[in-house]
């Protein structure tokens, strides 16, 4: 009995036995899936050797969704975070456009009388004139015979009607006679063939078009019968070009601030006044016009101008515009998650402004998505697929984050492969077309149709994507070269698209190019293997028109 107590005691008092000892496990420093209980093992990626695992994170189960970071490593990447927020959209629209003469404000002076030019009192163009000031002295028979029919009914009194008074005294002012001439014929009753072309308004002559001692003639055309035109600088319109995206963003009273070459560091504030709603139909553009006090006339007449045009629309869920991926055709961002963890979700885009972009659906306010990183993340992601494919032969343990969301045909390497042959065969259809070369384009064309159609048949994401509808567009053999330009066009820009979103060009050292002015679009773009910007939609025409996309 007295052992057994001592047996009880023992065990009472006897220091407790450490739990047993979990292995350690070792893992990638720059690729933290790749995993292994081996000390000494080298990570089968980059070929590091492994390091012992932070503590808690080797019992934590992982999680397939997740692309998780050491910190060492998310650091060494750069990985920056940005919260999503509740506020005003900004957009800053930039454009260029032409400072013109107001319309209302814009006179022609013709000659309403048959007659020769006897003297000009303004003889170059750029003078200044006050309304009703003297332009021009016209000899005229035909405004001596009105004159001498209006003073012989005056002079007869009675013996005339008061309508053929009124008739005579109306013909006089159609012939270009003012109140103030008839008024000193009433007075001196003395007809004269020599009439004065008088100023309608105060101004700047802008256009001469007669000399002294022309004749004017009653065949003239009206363009030939002209003799001034004057417009009044003190108001001027700011035309400019709007494209069918922008115009969702225009409204008539927006604010825009216009700049000018000869007045630098100065802006002018002007409201939008009216925006066109009839598109031109090759530019597929809209014109905008700001009204512009220009008392002082420093604006100058056709000069080139251009203006910022600042929207504001409050109370949208806005994510950074450097969070957005484009992984395939569909937007995503890498959200923040415990412990260094990141996960791909898909967002659905509004409107994209200057910093930010409107998030319609997808995340929440105070949600913290990566900033700067998101593409090395990506391809964390698909090197952690990779690396889960090769798991077993490698003999260490692979736990690679669930697959984005897109479409699995998207991210197949046979799918890539495909978009990168027809991204290669619309480049060099590109360029043919840019040197004007007819001839080599239709040579090269079913190549170009081949890879689409392989293309196309790859997969329903293929076959259903935005490509498909631009099959027909090559079937054709085009006659000409504004037919191949006309079709290769949309197929062109559905295609640096589908580049863009695999990420195409920076992968195979492609470059993507977007004019301004192409005629189907409005707005087309063209792969090119080289540097130098040659326009396919224009050729020779417009070379370099155009400017390259990131």
């Amino acid at each position: 009995m007295k052992s057994l107590l001592l047996f009880a005691l023992s065990l009472v008092l006897a220091p407790a036995l450490p739990a047993a000892a979990k292995p350690t496990v070792y893992q990638c420093p720059m690729h933290p899936w790749i995993k292994s209980d081996r000390p000494g093992d080298k990570c089968t990626l980059c070929g590091m050797e492994l390091v012992a695992a932070p503590a808690g994170s080797q019992t934590a189960a992982a999680d397939p969704n997740v692309v998780t970071l050491a910190p060492a490593a998310a650091s060494v990447m750069g990985v920056q975070t940005s919260a999503v927020t509740r506020g005003t959209l900004v957009r800053s629209l930039r454009v260029a456009g032409v400072m013109d003469d107001d319309d209302t404000r814009h006179r022609i002076i013709g000659a309403r009388m048959p007659g020769r030019v006897e003297k000009l009192f303004v003889n170059y163009v750029g003078a200044e004139v006050r309304e009703g000031e003297p332009l021009a002295t016209i000899y005229s028979p035909d405004m001596l015979t009105a004159q001498r029919q209006y003073v012989e009914r005056l002079r007869a009194g009675g013996a005339f009607p008061e309508s053929d008074r009124a008739a005579a005294r109306e013909r006089l002012f159609n012939l270009g006679l003012t109140a103030g001439d008839v008024d000193i014929l009433e007075h001196t009753l003395e007809p004269t063939a020599m009439v004065n072309v008088r100023a309608p308004m105060s101004g700047t002559v802008v256009a001469r078009h007669v000399y002294e001692g022309q004749e004017i003639n009653k065949d003239q055309t009206e363009r030939e019968a002209r003799l001034f035109e004057i417009t009044d600088f003190s108001s001027m319109w700011f035309v400019f070009d709007a494209y069918e995206p922008d115009l969702a963003w225009l409204r008539v009273g927006q604010n825009a601030a216009i700049t000018v070459s000869s007045q630098p560091g100065r802006a002018f504030t002007a409201p939008i006044a009216f925006i066109d709603p009839n598109l031109n139909e090759m530019t597929r553009t809209a014109k905008v016009r700001v009204v512009m006090p220009n008392y002082d006339h420093t604006l100058l007449h056709k000069q080139t101008a251009y203006a910022t045009v600042r929207l504001e629309i409050p109370g949208v869920l806005l994510a950074p515009r450097s969070a957005v991926l484009q992984h395939g055709a569909e937007p995503i961002v890498f959200l923040q998650q415990p412990e260094h963890g990141y996960v791909a979700r898909r967002i659905r885009q509004g409107r994209v402004g200057d910093q930010t972009v409107e998030v319609l659906a997808g995340l929440t306010e105070g949600d913290q998505v990566v900033t700067e990183g998101g593409l090395l993340l990506d391809g964390q992601a698909q090197l952690a697929r990779a690396a889960l494919t090769g798991s077993a032969a490698s003999g260490t343990e692979a736990a690679a984050p669930a697959p984005l969301a897109v479409p699995a045909e998207d991210r197949s390497a046979e799918s890539y492969g495909r978009l990168k042959r027809l991204a290669f065969a619309a480049a060099d259809a590109a360029a043919v077309l840019a040197r004007d070369d007819l001839a080599s384009y239709q040579k090269q064309l079913p190549a170009l149709r081949a890879a689409l159609g392989a293309y196309l048949d790859g997969g329903p994401t293929e076959a259903n994507g935005p490509l498909a509808r631009q099959r027909n567009s090559l079937l054709r053999d085009p006659p000409d070269l504004r037919s191949a330009r006309r079709d290769f066009e949309p197929f062109s820009t559905e295609l640096a698209d589908a580049a863009r979103g695999q990420h195409v060009p920076l992968r195979e050292g492609l470059h993507v190019y977007q004019c301004p002015m192409a005629p189907v679009l409005g707005t087309g773009r063209w792969l090119s293997r080289t540097a130098e910007i040659k326009n396919p939609f224009f050729g020779s025409a417009m070379p370099e028109c155009g400017e390259e996309l990131p």
